[in-house]
């Protein structure tokens, strides 16, 4: 948010700053009284919590286990509800915190039997359990419960990090069963939650079990087609990208990386939204049209974009190398010779210590202090 004295010249200042008044008023308001509304604990429940917080385990036990006789009690179904899951997930954390790690993996299990219409409560249960048994060396067990946690609540969180327990552990046992249950899955959870989670995990799968990348192509696609608002999207195009360039479709490469590109957006305030692949996929890019499509003019204008669409890029000196060498790749001795100078002003880039200098001897550019080091000359990076 601008700072209200750089507002106060604006024709409609004064009502620019009463509403950012108004709106900061609103929005304390609405906290008051959302923490006022908020259920209070149970008396057993408020106590097991100090107790613990108070760092006294067993007595804080005690009075979890004394929640959950009095939230069974509660008539109101709904704040039975609340206390019980309450009660029932403090106790089975407090028991995997201090190392009764098969007292808390029974306890999370139970959940999901005592709660069954929580389904929050229940798919916390299902996967902490899971994954506690997994480390206590039951894996039957585990994966029973950890494919529950996929399979029965697949619009709950704890699915997609039951399907990466399952991924990372499978794949070291059966990796080819693995990838035949979780194809299995792919249709009847095609319209939940966990879908886009679950192809992820085959393509991965695919490309690394299996070998077949043409497959894991097609599963990184189908993401993007059908779960365009996935937090995974971007990673499957840049993955598809990758994989479409191995298989030698330089434009169909070339082509995801652009719509990957076109998904960037700039954030109002500080910050943005930008993708951890934007600065990777705007160099890839580059190369793909220099090198597999034979567009030298396309490739320069894809580098130039990177040091100004993501100034904070650790690939900026990665940009300007590949510039200078698509010039002079083409001949322009005065084009590369400006790239190079350009590339002085990062001394420390791993393209400064040989092959920077050999292009500048080559093409005979005149030697230029970086901008960012006055010791350059001493340094020897610009010889």
């Amino acid at each position: 948010m601008r700072p209200i004295r750089a507002q106060k010249t604006h024709l409609f200042g004064r009502w620019r700053v009463r509403c950012t008044e108004m709106w900061f008023f609103s929005m304390c308001v609405w906290a008051f009284f959302s923490a006022c509304s908020a259920p209070a604990l149970s008396p057993d429940l408020a106590d097991a919590e100090a107790a613990e917080a108070a760092g006294d385990n067993q007595r804080a036990l005690v009075h979890y286990d004394a929640a959950l006789r009095s939230c069974a009690a509660e008539t109101n179904p709904t704040a039975r509800r609340r206390m019980c899951a309450s009660a029932h997930v403090g106790r089975a954390e407090l028991l995997d915190r201090i190392g009764e790690k098969a007292r808390a993996a029974r306890a999370y299990a139970r959940i999901a039997r005592v709660l069954p219409g929580h389904l929050e409560a229940s798919s916390t249960g299902v996967y902490r359990a899971g994954r506690l048994y997994l480390e206590l060396g039951d894996a039957r067990t585990a994966y029973s419960l950890l494919w529950r946690a996929v399979t029965d609540y697949p619009d709950q969180g704890y699915a997609a990090d039951a399907l990466r327990v399952l991924l990372r552990d499978g794949r070291q046992r059966n990796p080819r069963e693995l990838y035949r249950v979780m194809g299995d899955l792919l249709q009847p959870l095609s319209r939940t939650g966990v879908a886009d989670n679950l192809l992820y995990a085959i393509a991965d799968l695919a490309e690394n079990e299996n070998g077949d990348q043409r497959a894991a192509l097609g599963f990184y696609d189908k993401i993007t087609v059908e779960y365009p608002g996935s937090g995974l999207r971007d990673d499957a195009f840049w993955h598809a990208a990758r994989l479409a360039r191995v298989l030698g479709d330089g434009p169909g490469a070339a082509r995801r990386l652009r719509q990957l590109l076109a998904t960037r957006e700039v954030a109002f305030g500080a910050g943005s939204y930008n993708s951890i692949w934007f600065d990777n996929a705007q160099l890839e890019l580059g190369r793909i049209l220099r090198d597999d499509l034979d567009d030298p003019w396309g490739a320069v204008a894809a580098f130039a974009r990177l040091p100004r669409d993501y100034p904070a890029s650790v690939l900026i000196d990665d940009a300007l190398w590949e510039t200078a060498s698509t010039w002079d790749r083409v001949g322009d001795r005065q084009k590369t010779c400006t790239a190079l100078a350009r590339l002085s002003a990062w001394p420390d880039s791993k393209y400064e210590i040989e092959l920077a200098p050999a292009l500048r001897n080559k093409r005979g550019c005149p030697c230029q202090l970086p901008t960012r080091s006055p010791y350059a000359h001493s340094r020897g990076f610009c010889r």
